[in-house]
């Protein structure tokens, strides 16, 4: 190794990545290589990771490739190639300020089909080809690739759980398979010799020591509106609470900053390993810790089989099995998880009596808007559900809706970064693009929960279910046509309207589905008064009603405690 090298390696190590970046843009084009320059890439990322930086580095990546072909470094500077330019297009995303065109997505892809071999072989290479995909709402491909990483033994547990959780967005597999494969993953999960950890105790006070797990506690994130529900209504007398925090340090925002008002303890886990989070959680004594993420997010599920508490319990982040022996229960209703059903799912199922899951609400006034068929002399359809979810045959069923009534509309948007382009070309297949209207993402929440109001009825997804999305619809009062599904995440939408009351907005299987959603614009005195029922029963619901889902969510526990 050269004097250079031996150099740049140590301050790289060291963290100094400014001296590097100097270092190397001293040098002529003529000396830079593909090595120096995908380091110089990687170096302005870590020193900086703002959109302008990342637009520079992708042209360093993009040399780095260009100036050698199918060696070690060229296929790294193409890996970062693909996650910083995936990485730009989610900042701008967000910012709804999109300069990346479809360019972009079709260069990446053109690197694919020169380079398949590799993709084939690298596993990191594929990962970064996945989130492409994901953003380019192309499910199956997804779910190929992680297959193909997953069936390696020398893969990791996340390809593995990423591929069980895509799955869910499919009808590729019913409940026994996700059980099958759950399984598997739990036998992949590392097991840490007990030496290195200390004993597990649960608490030697009279309150009951209760902890949270998420890496999700941030502006935005849907799990924050039900987990601050049971959070802001529970009894001081008889509960310690804590939130173990994994998401980045440095992403720390206002809502974090407000869950930390909420409980007795927040300590960010996010750079602590397995072993020095297990023995922190058992110090801390424990007696019931609760998962929010499941295989979501930054999940770390070797936590769980390594046991961090007496009693361990999935809810909220994943609406299915993990799989882990040593997660105790997984909480639900009885609406998701029939008793003839509860051997498909590994945990024993902990039921709460009305809904699994109750929203906080919103601090906007809540104001029962006209439907806009009135006005409109049309009917206006909606999802703002995750485009992911809106699978060929829910494009397909929305496409014949939209063909039998008659100047109809669909506005869809969502949440998650992806590339409009590709629902584009999807419902074009179908001959009803001139029907949808895709809206940006907005940045102001509140102007997000006003787009509701052009809407006359939302529609449900399958087999994935939306959940924030059906909630905010319902708050703004707008109902949701939903179906019948087949296990816990794909009888979201069938708990939410049973506990509303609303059994007629639940379509026994596709074609009952279209019908109903046909008879309400032939009807539109039965969608005002569903509208209506839908504005003045939320609140009280159990959807919203926070005080009576919270003393059930913490009776459930001190039953199990007891």
């Amino acid at each position: 190794m050269s004097q250079l090298s031996l150099k740049l390696k140590k301050l790289y190590e060291e963290k100094k990545y400014k001296e590097i970046i100097n270092i190397i843009s001293e040098f002529d084009d003529i000396n830079l290589n593909s090595g120096l320059l995908n380091l110089l890439g990687v170096c302005k990322m870590q020193y900086n990771n703002s959109a302008e930086t990342l637009k520079s580095a992708i042209q360093d990546f993009r040399k780095a490739y260009s100036s050698e072909k199918k060696t070690e470094n060229s296929l790294n500077a193409l890996k970062n190639f693909i996650n910083a330019s995936i990485d730009l297009f989610d900042i701008e995303f967000k910012s709804n300020e999109i300069n990346l065109t479809d360019n972009i997505l079709k260069e990446i892809f053109s690197y694919y089909d020169d380079n398949k071999d590799y993709f084939e072989k690298n596993d990191e290479l594929t990962r970064a080809l996945v989130r492409a995909l994901v953003r380019n709402v192309d499910i199956e491909k997804v779910i190929y690739y992680l297959n193909k990483i997953a069936e390696k033994e020398t893969s990791s547990i996340d390809a593995l759980a990423s591929y069980i959780y895509y799955q869910s967005f499919t009808y590729n597999w019913d409940q026994k398979i996700f059980l099958k494969y759950s399984r598997i993953l739990d036998q992949k999960l590392i097991t840490y010799p007990q030496n290195k950890i200390v004993k597990i105790s649960g608490s030697d006070r009279k309150k009951i020591n209760i902890g949270f797990h998420s890496a999700d506690i941030r502006s935005r994130h849907s799990v924050t509106h039900f987990l601050k529900t049971v959070l802001v209504n529970y009894d001081r007398n008889k509960f310690n609470i804590s939130i173990y925090d994994g998401n980045k340090p440095d992403k720390e925002d206002s809502t974090t900053r407000d869950f930390k008002q909420y409980v007795d303890n927040m300590t960010n886990i996010r750079n602590i390993d397995d072993i020095g989070v297990i023995n922190l959680v058992r110090n801390d004594k424990i007696d019931i810790l609760i998962d929010l993420m499941g295989l979501t997010s930054n999940h770390r599920l070797s936590l769980y089989k390594n046991r961090l508490a007496p009693t361990q319990i999935t809810w909220c982040g994943f609406q299915n099995t993990t799989g882990i022996k040593e997660m105790d229960y997984i909480i639900a209703d009885k609406n998701l998880i029939f008793e003839d059903e509860k051997k498909l799912y590994s945990e024993k199922i902990l039921y709460m009596e009305d809904i699994w899951n109750c929203h906080s609400g919103f601090d906007i006034p809540r104001l029962q808007i006209t439907a806009p068929i009135f006005e409109n002399k049309f009917i206006t359809f909606g999802s703002f559900n995750n485009y992911n979810k809106i699978n060929d045959r829910v494009i397909k069923v929305w496409s014949k809706i939209l063909k039998k009534v008659k100047n109809s509309k669909l506005i869809l948007k969502s949440s998650n970064a992806t590339f409009r382009s590709a629902m584009v070309e999807k419902f074009r297949k179908y001959g009803v693009l001139n029907s949808i209207e895709f809206l940006s993402f907005k940045g102001n929440f509140e102007d997000h929960l006003n787009q509701y109001e052009k809407i006359d009825i939302a529609l449900d997804t399958f087999p994935y279910n939306g959940v924030t999305t059906s909630f905010e619809a319902i708050w703004m009062g707008v109902p949701v046509l939903t179906m019948k599904g087949f296990n816990y995440n794909s009888r979201s939408g069938e708990s939410i309207n049973k506990n509303l009351n609303l059994r007629e907005l639940i379509a026994e299987n596709e074609n009952d589905y279209i019908n109903i959603a046909v008879s309400l614009e032939k009807n539109v005195k039965n969608l005002k008064k569903i509208r209506n029922v839908v504005f003045d029963n939320a609140l009280s619901s159990p959807l919203f009603d926070q005080k009576k889902f919270s003393n059930q969510f913490f009776k459930s526990l001190e039953k199990i405690y007891n």
